[in-house]
């Protein structure tokens, strides 16, 4: 029975992470909007918050009792969540495998997971990972990636650029898809690790950027870069067909529900601003009242929806049931559904939620890009559909011998 009422730890998990959000994020969202960085002090201290190994498999963690390693993915979702509805921005600098993490554990051994997870993220040292996947030409079309990777003896050589790779410049630790036979198509890619200072790898520009400003989004340059031949993801098993497209694929089903829940943080964050904002400003024999009230309720409506959405996702991850569509529909949903609670909130506020005077439009301009990265929303729903169409083909009489 699929049961999404947070039990007694859950719910004081949340509330401590909601109580560090209020108290330490949200004060300091402002600056370090403006300033395009975030304090050293408050990295540290994310990287208490969330740990430096929070997203290495909860069942391969020593300190992991059996419910923690089930309730793994629904943690993830409830601090994205609140920390995001602190500041968006300063949550991507929490250290550890960050986007990486997922892939590795999607695609990678055992003996790669405790290398580049378990062997690198468990000392004091902050240190950071990175997912670097999109490139110029193939954003939303992740079959189109040119970067190739060629074997060399025991190594691979890569060559290609990478874009818009969150916290790429700082990474220790890297996965990179890349093609090894341009012939095969999608089915020929393949996820690759390389590691800080490897020769021929580079950091280009770094981007800036409409919203989440306090968040480094780097250019990755791979030239004649040289890793072992064991850094490929799956080890000898990733070169059979098909392999590699299902990894890449299979770490996209495990970080779309935490891109949603943060997407769900930033809505609700200017929902519950602009409710608090409303119940001042507005009175109760005001003639804006009905607009506001119906607003209001349009928003929190769907803020919930998408959060229920995102925690099956998330509900299924733990329990390793295949949540591609789940996933993707949380991806698809959340961050509109926050798009427009944004939206709401500077309709209802006028000019002062134009104003930098308040945190509304700052976090209209933090979300937009939830409906981008990770997937585009039209690529998500197209993940959708074909699972739809994919389990009713299932069902055609001359599928199923009736």
């Amino acid at each position: 029975m699929i049961d999404f009422e947070l039990h007694d730890t859950l719910k004081g998990i949340e509330a401590f992470v909601h109580q560090f959000a209020e108290q330490t994020l949200r004060p300091l969202a402002r600056e370090a909007d403006t300033n395009g960085k975030v304090d050293p002090k408050v990295i540290q201290m994310l990287g208490q918050i969330a740990g430096n190994r929070a997203t290495i498999v909860p069942e391969e963690r020593p300190d992991a009792g059996e419910e923690r390693a089930r309730l793994g993915n629904m943690l993830s979702m409830i601090g994205s969540e609140e920390l995001a509805w602190g500041d968006a921005a300063m949550i991507l600098n929490i250290p550890g495998p960050g986007l990486a993490g997922p892939s590795i554990n999607a695609a990678g051994t055992p003996e790669q997971k405790k290398k580049f997870l378990h062997d690198v993220f468990t000392g004091e040292e902050p240190r950071f990972g990175a997912l670097a996947v999109t490139e110029a030409q193939a954003g939303s079309d992740v079959s189109n990636v040119q970067t190739t990777a060629t074997r060399d003896g025991d190594e691979w050589i890569l060559n290609g650029t990478k874009v818009f790779c969150t916290n790429g410049a700082r990474a220790d630790v890297l996965v990179i898809n890349a093609t090894i036979d341009k012939s095969l198509g999608r089915e020929g890619q393949k996820l690759f690790v390389v590691l800080k200072d490897t020769p021929g790898f580079r950091v280009g520009k770094i981007e800036k950027k409409l919203g989440l400003t306090a968040s480094e989004t780097a250019e990755i340059v791979l030239e004649d870069c040289r890793i072992p031949f064991d850094h490929i993801l799956g080890g000898e098993d990733a070169l059979k067909p098909k392999s590699g497209f299902k990894g890449t694929m299979k770490a996209f089903d495990a970080s779309r529900p935490t891109v949603a829940a943060m997407a769900i943080g930033i809505g609700r964050a200017a929902y519950e601003y602009v409710r608090d904002w409303s119940a001042v400003e507005v009175p109760a024999h005001s003639r804006r009242r009905p607009f506001v009230e119906a607003k209001l309720a349009h928003m929190k409506r769907e803020l919930d929806a998408a959060r229920l959405v995102t925690r099956k996702a998330a509900w299924m991850a733990d329990r390793r049931i295949p949540n591609s569509k789940e996933a993707s529909m949380s991806k698809a949903y959340a961050p509109p559904a926050a798009l427009r609670a944004c939206i709401g909130a500077i309709e209802i506020m006028g000019p002062e939620g134009y104003s930098k005077e308040h945190l509304v439009e700052k976090w209209y301009r933090d979300i937009k890009v939830y409906d981008i990265f990770e997937g585009t929303g039209q690529i998500n729903r197209v993940v959708i559909s074909r699972n739809i169409l994919g389990r009713l083909d299932e069902l055609k009489p001359e599928n199923n011998g009736s």
